[in-house]
């Protein structure tokens, strides 16, 4: 069948733009597009890492289209590339592998004992490592597209059950009562998770926004892309009709998402079952356009570079995070020297960034290098 362009240009825009808000020059003085939502709510930052499961989930509909059931060929790659991703998520955190800050009143191996005791275990590929694994098997299990939107309701139903059900104190969807930190920590130990966040009173609270709980709905995000997948692998080059359709999806995911989002805030740290209609709904209409202008009136040329990254997309990933921390732990890199400190000259340091990795990317795509993870 005829391969669509807008899939790879997606994937590679959705990865443009990891590395572009994860590197954003000054952390103390971000361009405020590019800083995520303290807690409830939705910036175009918070699209970012779904539309990336989004197209997981897409792509899943032609990398499994050749099994028919939970066999044990399809159960060993699926697994095996989950580990891959998780392992690789994890040797990405603890690079370079050793404590780069040093307590000068404790000695190297005591430095490095703390510093294996407060390594974060998950992160942004260990989310698509659980994501992809329990969306896989979901897929390979039902097969039928009205039982995988089903399962989709069942796994908002269980996440909204459980944080209504075990909520703290201070409320289901909030920061400290939530039950995915409380389920987390358990798993994890507190010293194992992220500690970006902090309460009203300034102190660092240890939760993790891509923790197992939040998987759940995460997995639904992936199988709203493989439904839409599914969609494309049977338009047998109807594309008008093809783009009609999403865009009709996308305006019933956006339309639930607001409806939900009455009693049950849009929130990408908690992974919400809104959030995942109302990041879904956007990544189809994103996706509905892309269709539309490339694989139709034929507008591909200026998104090459795009596509190249999408060719490339999770070894970019990584090679940014590697790159990011090499400049820091071993030059002490500073942006601000070079770009000064403020909002702007955060902005430039961020695209530099971000175009030095596009262009990488298109040298691998001319030299025919796709490697994949």
């Amino acid at each position: 069948m005829k391969r669509y362009i807008a899939l790879d240009v997606l994937r590679g825009l959705t990865v443009a733009l990891m590395i572009l808000v994860n590197n954003p020059g000054a952390w103390d003085r971000i361009f405020p597009p590019l800083k995520h939502a303290a807690w409830d709510g939705c910036t175009p930052c918070d699209l970012v890492f779904p539309f990336f499961l989004f197209c997981v989930g897409v792509s899943m509909a032609f990398s499994l289209a050749k099994y028919t059931s939970v066999t044990k060929e399809a159960s060993a790659k699926i697994l095996k590339r989950g580990l891959l991703l998780y392992l690789t998520g994890l040797l990405l955190t603890a690079f370079p592998f050793y404590p780069v800050h040093m307590n000068p009143g404790m000695t190297f191996w005591q430095n490095y004992s703390h510093w294996l005791d407060n390594l974060r275990l998950t992160g942004i590929l260990s989310r698509i490592a659980m994501c992809y694994v329990l969306a896989s098997f979901i897929v390979l299990w039902l097969r039928s597209g009205k039982k995988i939107m089903g399962a989709v309701g069942v796994l908002c139903a269980l996440h909204v059950g459980l944080l209504l059900l075990f909520a703290g104190p201070e409320g289901a969807f909030s920061l400290e009562g939530n039950f995915g930190r409380a389920f987390d920590n358990a798993v994890f130990g507190e010293s194992h998770v992220y500690h970006g966040y902090t309460n009203a009173a300034g102190q660092a609270v240890p939760f993790d926004p891509e923790g197992i709980f939040g998987a759940l709905t995460g997995t639904c995000t992936v199988l709203l892309g493989f439904l839409i997948g599914g969609l494309i692998r049977s338009s047998e080059g109807r594309q008008y009709e093809l783009v009609s359709k999403i865009y009709t999806w996308a305006a019933v995911s956006l339309a639930v998402s607001m409806i939900m989002s009455i009693w049950i805030p849009i929130n990408k740290s908690l992974w919400s079952v809104s959030y995942v209609f109302h990041a879904g709904g956007w990544a189809m209409l994103v996706l509905a356009f892309l269709i539309y202008l490339i694989d139709i009136k034929g507008v591909e040329k200026p998104f090459f570079p795009f596509k190249a990254l999408g060719m490339n997309p999770l070894a970019m990933f990584v090679f940014s995070g590697v790159l990011a921390k090499s400049l820091s732990c071993f030059l002490h890199w500073d942006s601000t020297v070079i770009f000064g400190a403020n909002e702007w000259t955060s902005l430039l340091y961020a695209v530099l960034f971000m175009l030095v990795h596009l262009a990488l990317a298109v040298l691998l795509y001319k030299k025919k290098i796709f490697i994949k993870l």
